[in-house]
Parts: C-alpha cells; sequence; structure tokens
C-alpha cells in the first residue's frame, strides 16, 4: 500500500511541476538557423503594480550561452542562479567554458533527482538553453522530469504544442535561415500561435 502510494503521489507531483510550466501563461519559441540561435517569448507583467523591466524570461548564463526558463518564478530564478554557478565551476575546473551540451545534461540530471525522493518538490520550470559554439549554433531543452534534448526548433509554455506544429511545417524542408530570417520566422510562429500584434515591449529577444 505504501509502494502504491508513493507512487501515486509521484506521478501526482511530476503532472503537478508540468502544469505549473504553463501557470504563467507564457510562450516562447526557439530555433536555430545557418549561424544563430534564437529564443523569443511573450514580457507578460502579471501584476500592474511590478516594474516591467523587473520581469524577465531570458537570461544570460555565460558570455556564449542564454537561457529561457518559464513556469513557477521562483523554481526559474534559482534554475537560472544554479546554471550560473555550475558554468562559473566547470570553468575554474578545466579552464575552458562549459560546452552548452554538458550544461544542459548537468541541469537536467539535477532536476531528475527531485522527482525521485519524497522530501523534494518537483521544480515547475522548463529552460531552454541556446549557444554558438565554434561558430555553430545549438537549442537545448529540459523539462521539470529531467528529459533533455537537442532541437532544430522547439518551443515551451502554454501554448508548446500549437507552436511545435507550426515550427514542423516552416522548417520542414528548410534550415538554412540567416539571422534576420530567423529571429523573423521565431516571431511571426508566436505571434500567429497567439494571435497576437505584439508591440516591441511586449516581446523578449535572445
Amino acid at each position: 500500500y505504501l509502494s502504491f502510494l508513493s507512487t501515486f503521489l509521484f506521478f501526482s507531483l511530476k503532472e503537478y511541476a508540468f502544469k505549473a510550466v504553463n501557470s504563467s501563461g507564457v510562450t516562447a519559441v526557439a530555433l536555430k538557423g545557418k549561424d544563430i540561435s534564437v529564443i523569443v517569448t511573450q514580457r507578460k507583467v502579471p501584476d500592474k503594480l511590478l516594474e516591467a523591466k523587473s520581469i524577465s524570461h531570458v537570461f544570460a548564463i555565460t558570455p556564449h550561452i542564454g537561457a529561457l526558463a518559464i513556469g513557477m518564478a521562483a523554481d526559474a530564478n534559482w534554475m537560472v542562479q544554479r546554471a550560473r554557478y555550475e558554468a562559473a565551476n566547470f570553468k575554474y575546473k578545466f579552464g575552458y567554458s562549459i560546452p552548452v551540451a554538458v550544461l544542459t545534461r548537468r541541469l537536467a540530471d539535477l532536476v531528475q533527482v527531485y522527482t525521485q525522493n519524497a522530501e523534494m518538490r518537483p521544480l515547475g520550470v522548463s529552460m531552454i538553453l541556446i549557444a554558438n559554439e565554434d561558430e555553430e549554433p545549438f537549442v537545448y531543452k529540459f523539462d521539470p522530469a529531467g528529459y533533455f534534448a537537442g532541437y532544430r526548433a522547439t518551443a515551451t509554455g502554454v501554448k508548446a504544442v500549437e507552436a511545435n506544429n507550426a515550427l514542423e511545417k516552416k522548417i520542414k524542408t528548410k534550415m538554412d535561415f540567416n539571422d534576420d530570417a530567423a529571429i523573423q520566422l521565431a516571431i511571426s510562429t508566436l505571434a500567429n500561435t497567439l494571435s497576437a500584434d505584439f508591440k516591441t515591449h511586449e516581446l523578449q529577444i535572445g
């Protein structure tokens, strides 16, 4: 009975963690072109009393790695700080900047640990990491369960399924977008998915 109860609680908590990613009501799109990786998301201010400039989903982890974190704000901020710590610790130990694939694996492993222990709450955050290493763009994503992978294009957030379907159609035969084309494609995909005409201050682009 206890084993069944613990299994039930595990799946319930993980389900809540995935729902927490959508709790912010924000959608983000990431893709890579010929020489660029880009992330585009909404800047949605949940309260009129908040200073809009203090609300951000896009962060710099290292000079060559950027991140987008969507979900519970506290979990997202903790994940960003942990990513910066892991990157700094790696460079201190080995003398060169951490590759984005290594950082993604490390963070995904940490997140997965939170799903294994009953005394830990799974983190309600999904993170996309982008980088340009050796003149090659990269896009990685991991979820609250600790699953991670590299992507040609991906989306996360409340309208992720619709955005992924749109991206799949648009990049099915073409991937060699130049910088401007890649940014425009990401913006247009997000705008079409949300049926919105964004103003400049309503978007964040990395």
